[in-house]
């Protein structure tokens, strides 16, 4: 996937969840879009280095938007949580996930309950429902998380995954790791949220199919990369 084009620049701060200082490497100095409701953990460190896109939309009251900051150690995360439907619905049609390349039929934004789901794919045979989330959390080296901040907005899409595979539809729960640096694990922060990893074992016991992908990122594009094992605690005991 395309990404636009990007300026770089250092983060001043990052306030108010959605809003940004920036310092351009032109040396202007601009407040943008933050894309991410989440805490960004680890990333949104004053000094840092990261990149901006161009609001184009002229309705938009900001004219610039967060896009990538880049880590100590130089790795890219792509904090924008609204591309990543984007990326993983060409990654279903491109069949980059081998679980789910049995499915022909795309639907995006299905609602089922009270919830409005990320996808909803079929064939001649049965329909799957996914929800997608972002992941942009590690605090340790080979180690992605979520959440990195409680969600009760991820309890109740667990919740709605559990309901809609006791009804008998396959139900999916697909996180993407949106960072290049090597991830050989991925696990729920239960430190953070521990209902939420209550939640995603109940998922796990009703049926609810538990994926990990993680991404290559650069400045001009990201693209799904490879599945990451899914484990909880010490990386050597196995959750899945």
């Amino acid at each position: 996937m395309q990404l636009p084009p990007l300026l770089a620049g250092t983060l001043i701060k990052r306030y108010k969840r959605f809003l940004a200082d920036i310092k351009l490497d032109t040396q202007e100095i601009i407040t943008a879009h933050c894309p991410n409701s989440g805490s960004l953990t680890g990333l949104a460190n004053e000094g840092v280095k990261v990149y901006v896109s161009k609001n184009m939309n002229p309705k938009n009251k900001l004219a610039y938007k967060l896009e990538l900051i880049e880590t100590s150690k130089q790795a890219l995360v792509d904090i924008n949580t609204s591309r990543t439907n984007h990326l993983v619905k060409e990654a279903l049609m491109l069949k980059q996930i081998p679980e789910l390349a049995q499915y022909n039929t795309i639907k995006p934004e299905t609602k089922f309950l009270n919830s409005r789901l990320d996808f909803q794919l079929s064939n001649t045979k049965r329909s799957c429902v996914v929800e997608v989330k972002s992941v942009t959390l590690q605090r340790n080296p080979l180690i992605a998380e979520f959440p990195d901040a409680i969600t009760t907005r991820g309890i109740k899409h667990l919740q709605d995954l559990i309901t809609i595979k006791q009804s008998g539809i396959h139900a999916v729960n697909l996180y993407i790791i949106q960072r290049n640096d090597e991830h050989k694990f991925f696990r729920i922060a239960k430190d953070i949220d521990k209902n939420y990893f209550n939640t995603f074992m109940k998922a796990k016991e009703c049926g609810v199919e538990l994926l990990c992908y993680t991404c290559d990122v650069s400045t001009t594009k990201i693209t799904i990369k490879h599945k990451v094992q899914i484990s909880y605690g010490d990386t050597n005991k196995k959750l899945l």
